[in-house]
């Protein structure tokens, strides 16, 4: 992984036991009962989520990733060294799989000095050989090791299978048990693929779509399996496979033509959508259908084309997504946003609260 050339510019507080430590369903909130912090150009406000479609306008487009997310973390035992806990982040074309080892047995440190040519037994059966370091031979950002690598797999069943078999959801330390797979799948997941939940969707219900639907804003789906999200400090996000289809364009091109936003529903979205763009002959920004790996990184120096206004959740101090966050809402805005969250006791991550983001004057 190369080293991103800027850092987020917004500043807060680590969030600590502000983190959510379980699904809202578990908390006794509804999926679309999370709370929702508005920051405008005008202004903070407080809602929920399910009051989305008070805040957007007809003619907005509403913009979803549909990737199902995997059970990607397992245990296995290194040769020679015992166990640990693998995650599984992407598979490539060629049919090996990008993956981070980290200890055994709660996944709390990545494993940095592994070598090529080791090997990992897996339950049930099988192997998996550490080829080379992914994306290509460069030390981690700590200097030490390396962080991610490309394995080949053996053995009596796929990587896939075995995931089903064997598998569980990736979890961080943050949470205060283990939850089913089904808990970190959105109402859009049809297409398994994410190592971890495309979480900005997970508030999402059936009947907040109808409400949008009914209020003339637009929903459109685009594809992007995520990878791994435990990037450290200077560590740019890894290649990920997206597809945005012709009817998407086309949506988002009308849009846009329109005068409406294009509401990104994460970051995701926001890099699958940015890595469908392309210039007219006049400079014009727009999307075009688009499926492969991107190494897109939406940032400051390489803002956004075509996404005007972002829907997230909260991440951590020097996470690489902040610097997407910023791109779309500009540093004044997003520090505002932040600032608001701390103060009013937001929950952070996957399974807290939520923000809508809108830049830029309000097309009412």
């Amino acid at each position: 992984m190369s080293r991103l050339s800027v850092v987020p510019s917004t500043r807060f507080a680590s969030p600590g036991d502000t983190t959510a430590p379980a699904p809202p369903e578990e908390r006794g909130v509804a999926r679309d009962g999370v709370r929702m912090l508005v920051a405008t150009d005008e202004g903070v406000a407080h809602a929920h989520f399910r009051d989305l479609a008070a805040y957007l306008t007809p003619g907005d487009l509403v913009v979803v990733n549909n990737s199902a997310t995997l059970a990607a973390e397992f245990d296995a035992v290194l040769r020679g060294r015992g166990p640990v806990v693998v995650h599984a982040a992407t598979r490539l074309d060629d049919g090996t799989w990008v993956v981070e080892l980290r200890s055994a047995p709660d996944a709390a440190r990545s494993v940095l000095d592994a070598d090529s040519g080791a090997e990992l037994d897996l339950p049930g059966g099988g192997r998996l050989t550490l080829v080379a370091p992914y994306p290509r031979p460069l030390s981690s950002p700590t200097g030490r090791g390396n962080r991610l690598w490309r394995a080949a797999v053996s053995g009596p069943r796929p990587l896939e299978q075995h995931l089903v078999r064997y598998g569980r959801p990736i979890a961080y330390g943050y949470l205060d048990r283990a939850y089913p797979l089904s808990a970190y799948q959105t109402v859009f997941a049809s297409r398994p693929g994410s190592a971890e939940i495309p979480s900005a969707a997970r508030p999402f219900t059936h009947e907040l779509v109808t409400d949008l639907v009914s209020h003339g804003i637009g929903v459109a789906v685009v594809t992007l399996h995520t990878g791994v999200s435990s990037q450290e400090a200077g560590e740019a996000p890894q290649p990920e496979w997206f597809e945005v289809s012709a009817l998407t364009a086309r949506l988002v091109n009308a849009t846009r033509a329109e005068g409406g936003r294009v509401v990104a529903v994460g970051t995701t979205v926001t890099r699958a959508l940015e890595s469908a763009v392309q210039l007219s002959p006049a400079d014009e920004p727009g999307v075009v259908p688009r499926t492969g790996w991107t190494a897109r990184v939406v940032s400051r120096d390489d803002p956004p084309r075509v996404v005007t206004g972002l829907v997230t959740g909260w991440h951590d101090p020097q996470a690489s997504h902040l610097l997407l966050v910023e791109a779309v809402a500009g540093p004044d805005l997003t520090q505002r946003a932040y600032d608001g969250a701390a103060r009013g006791g937001y929950l952070w991550h996957e399974f807290g609260d939520s923000a809508l983001l809108l830049p830029g004057p309000d097309p009412r």
